[in-house]
């Protein structure tokens, strides 16, 4: 049952990135498929973020990167969305763990 969080967050992911385009959503996708199993959708949201971003912040620094930066950033803003939903009280301490998170990849 554990693999099927994982599955219900591609689920919500392709529903809220439907009109996104194609190869941006392929990217930040496999990036949220990579995730262990077994967290809350907005966790798992933002551990693909930070791996996008990880890579991003690993390559030389040129375009071909840019794709990988977009998805990371697409995955935060959706961990956010995700975390408003099912605690909107609790967004702010997230969003200050997500950029916690995110100054900690450097």
């Amino acid at each position: 049952m554990a693999g099927h969080r994982v599955t219900d967050a591609v689920a919500w992911f392709r529903e809220q990135s439907s009109g996104a385009p194609a190869a941006l959503s392929a990217r930040a996708e496999a990036y949220l498929t990579r995730q262990p199993p077994g967290e809350e959708l907005a966790v798992v949201l933002a551990a693909a973020a930070r791996e996008a971003l990880a890579a991003t912040l690993a390559s030389p620094g040129d375009r071909s990167v840019a794709l990988d930066l977009l998805a990371a950033d697409a995955l935060v803003t959706l961990a956010l969305k995700a975390r408003a939903g099912t605690d909107p009280a609790g967004l702010g301490t997230f969003a200050r763990e997500l950029a916690a998170l995110g100054a900690g990849t450097r």
